[in-house]
């Protein structure tokens, strides 16, 4: 059969139930084995507001959340107004609309198959319920697009049991009445269906779940954060689960606290973890010196939102890259990673304990609004695969006779020095904020500033030989080469795949390891290419300015960066491709 997608998307305001019934579409989807992306957008307010979603389904693997929507439904037209910027349909899209919505279309589905369908006359009328419009719509979006609806009938039973039978019952019938209206009187709309056959289902999970999934299977048992969008979920989530596991979360009174809660629990012998966004990593940064000149284990998630300053905290951008790598004062060596999907996160966040326990360093994992709130389809043995990182203590532990005159911050070759925790015998130390000697004693000479500044960045002379993981596309003998990292993977890789599919000599590598950058790697990538594109969402192009400041980029080296505020889309990319071919 041939491949079958599906792109739609919801959209109303605070109460219409669009975010439920989103995830209620995607849940029965992938029960049927489809591939599932499912993006949330949201106003700015703290509470109530417009929001939407947009959804691609497939029978093969979507890798963004794609360009242009088959279907849209709207409760009112004055959200997608409001959402107009990141709604983009194709040109033959179907409109779904309320029937009571009298105001007249938006400029954004000018040209388009607008059907009127009484959803609140249903729900009044038929199911006596005004707040059961969402589960109406689901029923419409089902029946006239062929989306899964069995799934769908589990998932409300499951979700909504506990308030009792007739509240089961009334959803239930909502979504029925739906589906017969469309049945009745949609069937002669040329609306884009879902064809597919059923499959083995797919486990369905956001970024910061796989995250905060990653922290547990590495061993972090010791999590302090601060609620901030868009990573508050990975709070949520380790406080409903870590415990489970004998671990310890605490909700933190701001931002410096996390980390210094983080900092005490790795000196004290725990893998431990926070997590925040922009305006929360400004607030961390001194403690992220800290851990770098006391050389304490620690992971830091960045889920990044358009900025600087509060910015918009419910959309993505990547312009945290140049905060990541340079922002602390004096010369503080860190790693930073980034994940390029929701799998992807998993694999980060076992990665980086990994790091920052055998290498006593702070890992900064940077991930974005777009990957860490996104739903997506992730492969259950994957999960399991971390790259062949494995989940034990790598932490260098002193021998016994090195005890006898024990130096916490012993001078080695690579660099890493014995590291104890109170309570062993014979490994008490000093450490504190301030330059030291090998034993950890406070020092202002000079000499002894050198060699331990020295020691701490020797470091990354096997950290660079060990962890050179990119991802790479397309012909490896090709001219013109694409690169970006993080979450903008998805279009990259879907403008390389048509490309080459159009008889185009296109290749494209994406990162993991941000800092230290994988040079050797990445300069062969650059050898044989005559132009390249470098993509991003950074206004500034911080990443086009961090290459140039490590490699030699081709002479016709093109960028395709803009201000956050949504994804990269593939046509941004492609459309740039074809100027320079």
């Amino acid at each position: 059969m041939a491949p079958s997608e599906l792109t739609f998307g919801i959209v109303g305001s605070g109460g219409d139930g669009v975010l439920t019934a989103g995830n209620l579409l995607v849940q029965s989807a992938a029960r049927d084995g489809l591939y599932c992306f499912m993006v949330k957008s949201f106003g700015p307010q703290i509470r109530g507001g417009e929001s939407s979603c947009r959804i691609r389904v497939s029978d093969e693997q979507v890798l963004s959340q794609g360009d242009k929507l088959d279907v849209l439904a709207a409760f009112n037209w004055n959200d997608v107004v409001r959402f107009q910027t990141e709604i983009r349909l194709t040109d033959d899209a179907v409109v779904l609309v309320d029937e009571a919505e009298e105001g007249e279309p938006p400029e954004a589905v000018e040209g388009r198959r607008i059907v009127k369908v009484p959803i609140s006359a249903i729900s009044q009328e038929q199911i006596g319920a005004v707040r059961s419009k969402n589960m109406v719509m689901i029923g419409v979006l089902a029946e006239a697009c062929h989306l899964p609806i069995e799934g769908v009938r589990r998932s409300v039973e499951k979700k909504l049991g506990r308030k009792g039978p007739d509240v089961v019952a009334k959803n239930l019938a909502a979504i029925e009445a739906g589906r017969s209206y469309a049945k009745e009187n949609l069937a002669d709309v040329p609306i884009a269906t879902l064809e597919y056959e059923p499959s083995e289902p797919k486990i369905l999970m956001t970024g910061n779940e796989a995250v905060a999934y990653g922290a547990i299977y590495a061993g972090c048992r010791f999590y302090a954060g601060y609620p901030i969008t868009p990573a508050t979920e990975i709070l949520q989530y380790l406080a409903r689960e870590m415990p489970r596991f004998g671990g310890v979360v605490v909700q933190a009174e701001d931002e410096i606290s996390a980390m210094g809660m983080v900092i005490g629990a790795s000196f004290a012998g725990k893998k431990a973890m926070t997590a925040t966004s922009g305006p929360g990593m400004s607030l961390k940064t001194e403690g992220i010196g800290l851990a770098c000149l006391a050389e304490i284990p620690s992971v830091i998630v960045n889920v990044q939102r358009a900025g600087p300053s509060t910015g918009i905290p419910t959309k993505t951008e990547q312009a945290d890259l140049q905060q990541a790598i340079y922002g602390t004062h004096g010369d503080a060596p860190r790693v930073v990673v980034a994940p390029s999907d929701v799998e992807d996160c998993f694999d980060v966040t076992v990665e980086s304990f990994y790091i920052a326990e055998k290498y006593q360093i702070p890992v900064i994992i940077l991930s974005d609004q777009f990957v860490g709130q996104r739903i997506e389809s992730v492969n259950r043995d994957g999960l399991l695969s971390v790259s062949g990182f494995t989940a034990v203590n790598k932490r260098r532990k002193p021998h016994r006779d090195e005890l006898d005159d024990y130096k916490r911050f012993k001078d080695t070759p690579s660099g890493v020095s014995p590291m104890t925790w109170p309570g062993i015998e014979g490994g008490q130390y000093a450490t504190a904020g301030i330059v030291h000697d090998e034993n950890g004693d406070p020092s202002s000479v000079m000499e002894v500033h050198w060699k331990m500044a020295g020691k701490r960045s020797r470091k990354f002379e096997d950290i660079s030989k060990e962890l050179q993981f990119i991802r790479h596309y397309g012909p490896e003998d090709a001219e013109i080469g694409l690169i970006g990292w993080g979450s903008s993977k998805g279009a990259i890789k879907e403008s390389v795949l048509r490309a080459n599919a159009e008889g185009y000599k296109v290749q494209a590598v994406i990162p993991q390891i941000i800092y230290p950058l994988p040079q050797e790697k990445i300069a062969a990538f650059l050898a044989p290419l005559k132009k390249l594109v470098v993509c991003e969402v950074s206004f500034s192009g911080q990443f086009l300015h961090y290459l140039r400041s490590l490699l030699d980029l081709p002479k016709e080296t093109y960028s395709v960066s803009r201000p956050g505020g949504m994804p990269l889309a593939i046509a941004e990319i492609y459309d740039r491709l074809m100027e320079i071919m």
